[in-house]
């Protein structure tokens, strides 16, 4: 797996790759939770292109434990990229989007810049 960390108006970020191997399980957030404790990173930034489709279907309960995962060990992770398909065809994805992005633990984001924007929002970074 290969990534790359930066910093972010003082917060350090793990940036997962967009290719390798699916995100579904507990064990591969595990995974990611442990080589973000390595980097000493805040946030962990994952694309939608590594999270397996079925993430995205709320019914399979993949997303649940992925993210109870990162709630236990308290990683901020943001999700980035489109997933505009995927909320046009779940409109309990949709909520859960809304609902996280209004949080201090997962966000559903377009790129950096939104990371840095949920991160001000919080007070851990000035403007």
């Amino acid at each position: 797996m290969m990534t790359a960390s930066y910093d972010l108006h003082g917060v350090h970020v793990l940036q997962c790759a967009a290719d390798g191997a699916p995100i579904r399980t507990a064990r591969d957030a595990t995974d990611l939770i442990s080589k973000a404790w390595e980097e000493r990173a805040q946030v962990l930034a994952i694309p939608v292109e590594r999270l397996d489709p079925d993430f995205f279907q709320l019914r399979t309960g993949v997303a649940g434990e992925i993210v109870q995962k990162f709630a236990t060990y308290k990683m901020r992770v943001a999700i980035v990229g489109d997933i505009t398909r995927y909320i046009d065809e779940s409109k309990s994805l949709r909520d859960l989007v809304r609902e996280t992005n209004r949080g201090d633990q997962l966000w559903f984001v377009a790129n950096r810049d939104e990371i840095a924007e949920h991160l001000l929002r919080l007070g851990l970074i000035q403007p």
